[in-house]
């Protein structure tokens, strides 16, 4: 599955470095910023605090601007740097986790991110940081010029897809301030894409050094895997929807308005960057409000399985971790189905806040629009939204693995009885020519023949969908066990590194610790070691220090070595 994202986000929020008066930081930490506001997954212990007693959204930012007025030296900021408000967590005892991103001379930098972690009253309590080089450059201005970076990225494309031309493809170059790797430097991040021979979309992002030309790293950036209506995978299901004259729409008004487009084998065109045309949403109706028959022929069909996918996605993150839609916001995203020709694949797109389903080749993959894979992608929308684990290396590998953590918990707290909660992803979308049972397994990930079951020093070198597949072992063990176990008739057989025996603490006890984890502490560069970290100090949060639960949470790393 894939993502595509877009570098900007939101309004700026200047926060200037210790040479300016902290007045004049606290008037601009406090600017008005876009981001949303989750507050679930905080603390049990402190539920009995009042709400009425908690700070609301403008004070956290309020107190969290003091703090950077305080703290500046520590946090590396400078008075050339500036700050945005990306995301608030305000916990039931009224504790405050705000994050920023950075600029520097007005350049986005890569790995610039940081959170603020604030007592109740408002107090410093210390912060999270991607990374902790200081940022200072000689110039930002490239010795490369950006038609030698688009040339080099374009080039990085048409490389991995020897096999094919390439058509419509362009190329956006961007300065950046690259922190990510290594001591920070100015870099071209370009975002070059086109159409393969079927007309189907392909992406990717390259990072070059402005000084040298060199390319420091490059990713996928469509994130993908390659692995009351009648549905394809979940049977009769519930949907919401919406009066129109004498017919209905495949609009959901209870889930932000929520909708569903048919496609009609249509792509995107996008030029350096921007979509000058987008494949139709065409809202589906309905006369009578029962929508599908069960079967692909019927174009409708596809659009019930995506529909109720999103609603339930919606309702586990709203139920369980108390967040308001996927930016937290309670504003409602988008699908569009039948996009391409045989397209096997589905993603989401920031820029466009929707989602978008393939029909698959039907000879390895059916219409991608199961239940597991509506839940991965629309989480990368909330990790985007959050931590924005940078889509490369060890990070990229937790943001697949943080799609299918959380894209699995949203099948088993559905609770449908055609398609039941497993630890399989994408078992539904898989066809005879795949050649096995799922695109990935979390119980054992090398049963894909690719992912990696434990961590090594060469693990960040793989693709994400595979380095993620420590991440998804760590998630099984932590909330299963290791050995063999039967889970809704399905049956999984964990081993561990070191040999070690690890009992479950519960899926629910999982997915509060992981939510947690990605919204309070993660960060853009958050690797492997920094998540056992996140997720240990979750687990002390929510359940105490030293408890059972904490200590599963450091076994089930052990177990894939990371210690």
């Amino acid at each position: 599955m894939r993502r595509i994202r877009q570098h900007a986000r939101g309004s700026r929020l200047t926060t200037a470095g210790i040479a300016a008066t902290t007045a004049a930081l606290l008037a601009a930490a406090l600017t008005p910023a876009t981001a949303a506001t989750p507050t679930g997954g905080a603390p049990a212990a402190a539920a009995a605090a009042g709400a009425a007693d908690r700070p609301d959204r403008a004070t956290a930012i309020g107190n969290a601007a003091s703090a950077l007025a305080a703290h500046a030296a520590s946090l590396g900021l400078t008075a050339a740097q500036d700050t945005s408000v990306r995301d608030v967590v305000v916990d039931p005892d009224g504790a405050q986790h705000v994050r920023y991103d950075r600029t520097y001379r007005r350049l986005p930098v890569l790995g610039g991110d940081f959170v603020v972690h604030l007592a109740p009253d408002g107090t410093y309590r210390g912060a999270d940081r991607a990374t902790r080089g200081t940022v200072s450059l000689s110039t930002v201005t490239p010795a490369l010029p950006a038609p030698k970076a688009a040339d080099a990225a374009a080039d990085a494309l048409r490389a991995v897809h020897l096999d094919e031309t390439l058509k419509q493809l362009t190329a956006e170059p961007r300065l950046v301030v690259d922190a990510l790797h290594g001591a920070p430097r100015l870099a071209w991040r370009t975002e070059v894409a086109a159409l393969d021979a079927l007309g189907n979309p392909v992406a990717r992002a390259v990072l070059t050094d402005a000084a040298t030309g060199a390319e420091i790293d490059a990713w996928d950036t469509l994130e993908s895997a390659t692995g009351d209506g009648q549905s394809l995978y979940g049977g009769t299901v519930p949907l919401e929807t919406t009066p129109s004259g004498s017919a209905y729409q495949l609009k959901d008004p209870t889930r932000g308005n929520t909708y569903t487009g048919d496609a009609a084998g249509r792509t995107d065109l996008c030029v350096l960057g921007v979509c000058v045309s987008r494949a139709p949403s065409t809202v589906f109706t309905d006369a009578d409000n029962h929508w599908g028959t069960g079967a692909a022929a019927d174009r409708a069909t596809a659009a019930v399985d995506a529909q109720y996918g999103t609603d339930m996605t919606w309702d586990y993150y709203q139920e369980v971790h108390g967040r308001n839609g996927i930016a937290g916001d309670g504003k409602g995203s988008y699908n569009r189905v039948h996009y391409g020709n045989g397209y096997n694949n589905a993603f989401w797109d920031d820029s466009c806040f929707c989602m978008t389903y393939g029909d698959g080749d039907g000879t390895q993959l059916g219409p991608l629009v199961s239940l597991d894979v509506a839940g991965h992608e629309m989480t990368h929308g909330v990790t985007s939204a959050t931590a924005n684990l940078a889509y490369s290396g060890e990070s990229g590998g937790l943001n697949e693995a943080t799609s299918d953590i959380l894209g699995t918990l949203v099948e088993f707290h559905a609770g449908n009885a055609s398609d039941p909660g497993d630890y399989l992803i994408g078992e539904k979308i898989v066809r005879s020519g795949f050649g096995r049972d799922a695109l990935r397994f979390m119980d054992r990930p090398s049963r894909d023949g690719s992912s990696a079951d434990y961590w090594s020093s060469t693990v960040g070198d793989l693709d994400v969908h595979y380095s993620s597949g420590v991440a998804n072992h760590f998630a099984f063990l932590l909330a299963e066990g290791s050995g063999a176990s039967t889970v809704n008739g399905v049956s999984y057989d964990s081993p561990t590194f070191d040999g070690s025996t690890v009992t479950g603490i519960g899926r629910d006890k999982l997915g509060s610790i992981w939510y947690r984890a990605l919204t309070v502490y993660m960060t853009s560069s958050t690797d492997y070691a920094g998540a056992r970290t996140a997720t240990l100090a979750a687990a002390r949060d929510l359940y105490g220090a030293g408890s059972t639960e904490q200590e599963a949470v450091a076994a089930a790393w052990n177990a894939v070595n990371v210690t």
